[in-house]
């Protein structure tokens, strides 16, 4: 049995992936609703991704070097402080209704979550049995399930206007009934962040009082591993770049998908999203369960697959078919960030918080995929657009036939 000290971290950290697992699914969120409050079109509002996933790019390195030299929980309590600070900035950058400050916001809000992420996945797969690393980082993963899935409930229901006019009906009002109805929709977003704000700051001063172990890393001596796993680093990073960036798309869309290939209405879309993000933490506890029995690069390969196919569903198909594939794709991808992250980084001793740092930077792949599909979207409609994540699922089954290869 672990000592108390190491059953306390566990707990705290795994606490963390709950946490930015809220900033990280009000996005889809926040996109319908600021292209209403703020007029804009799929590829401008698609930039709200662009802004918070661009932060892991510009801040892992700075990180994961912070982290080397003081540790894991000063990076931690960092990165808190920073959420903190991104999510009060909402309550100005909705007053003022200026899009580059919400952008400005969320890109602070990211760069605290790079810290966080940084630190809270190799720390937890470090926290106990390393034969157990896989299991353990999926299962803290399934709690970021459960808080997607609470972001996607309260924020449809506290953000989203149920009975918000229609573009045509917006048309048609005078210009300043129109400037009241925006005013109050930008407005919708200041107490939700607020309160994130309030309870990430006494999260912060709670690590600040916990004793956290810290794990010291050691060169593991293996004189033929460097190179193979410098390889298999630098896959992974591609194959995490293109998974964050089809998980990021998939979601971010899914509530204008709905809409226009069912006709179901936003706040409708936003709890059927709440649903399949709840069977995307129940996929995180099946994973961790399966991976008792099955190899990660085998069960990543499966996942991989069936999202193909599913993604090719929503795509083809039409009406609640095309929905309910996409419901699909939120379950079987949700093992691969993970098993991709373990997979990357297993074995590199005193390489470890710089392989981190490095699959932290690919999270950028949300910035990159989810403009792409605005842009494919204004041109040629949506449901194309989401031929990018197809595209990506691609790339994690390469890397996962290619781990398969490496491991046996």
């Amino acid at each position: 049995m672990e000592p108390r000290s190491t059953r306390l971290a566990i707990v705290l950290v795994t606490g963390l992936f709950f946490l930015w697992a809220l900033a990280h699914n009000l996005n889809p969120i926040l996109i319908p609703h600021l292209r209403r409050a703020l007029q804009l079109n799929d590829m401008r509002s698609a930039l709200v991704d662009s802004a918070f996933f661009i932060a892991y790019f510009v801040m892992a390195l700075l990180a994961g070097a912070l982290m080397k030299r003081f540790g894991y929980r000063s990076g931690i309590v960092g990165g808190l402080l920073l959420f903190a600070l991104g999510a009060m900035l909402f309550w100005p950058a909705a007053t003022l209704r200026s899009y580059p400050f919400f952008l400005g916001a969320l890109f602070v809000i990211a760069s605290g979550l790079t810290f966080l992420e940084t630190a809270a996945n190799p720390y937890i797969t470090a926290l106990g049995d390393p034969a157990h690393a896989h299991r353990r980082l999926n299962f803290a993963q399934a709690f970021n399930g459960l808080g997607a899935a609470l972001a996607a409930f309260f924020g449809g229901r506290f953000i989203l206007s149920g009975d918000a006019p229609g573009e045509d009906v917006l048309k048609t009002m005078s210009p300043s009934a129109l400037e009241a109805f925006l005013t109050h929709e930008a407005l919708a977003v200041r107490v939700p962040y607020l309160i994130i704000g309030c309870i990430v700051l006494l999260v912060a001063l709670l690590f600040l009082r916990a004793h956290l172990p810290e794990i010291p890393e050691a060169d593991n001596g293996d004189s033929t591993g460097p190179g193979r796993l410098t390889g298999r680093l630098r896959m992974g990073v591609l194959a995490q770049f293109c998974y964050v960036g089809a998980q990021v798309g998939v979601a971010s869309f899914f509530i204008r998908f709905a809409g226009s290939t069912a006709g179901i209405g936003e706040q409708d879309a936003a709890y059927l999203l709440s649903i399949g993000l709840l069977l995307f933490m129940a996929g995180r506890f099946i994973g961790t369960a399966l991976l008792r029995w099955f190899s990660a690069p085998d069960l990543l390969a499966a996942c991989a697959a069936l999202c193909l196919l599913l993604t090719a569903t929503a795509v083809l198909a039409t009406g609640y078919p095309a929905v309910i594939a996409l419901l699909g794709v939120e379950l079987f991808m949700s093992i691969m960030f993970p098993t991709i992250f373990s997979l990357s980084i297993e074995g590199l001793g005193s390489r470890t918080k710089f392989g981190s740092s490095l699959l932290v930077m690919s999270i950028v792949g949300g910035a990159v995929i989810p403009p792409i599909m605005g842009a494919i979207s204004d041109r040629h409609g949506l449901q194309l657009a989401y031929l990018a994540p197809l595209c990506c699922f691609v790339v994690v089954l390469w890397f996962a036939r290619w781990s398969r290869a490496t491991v046996r």
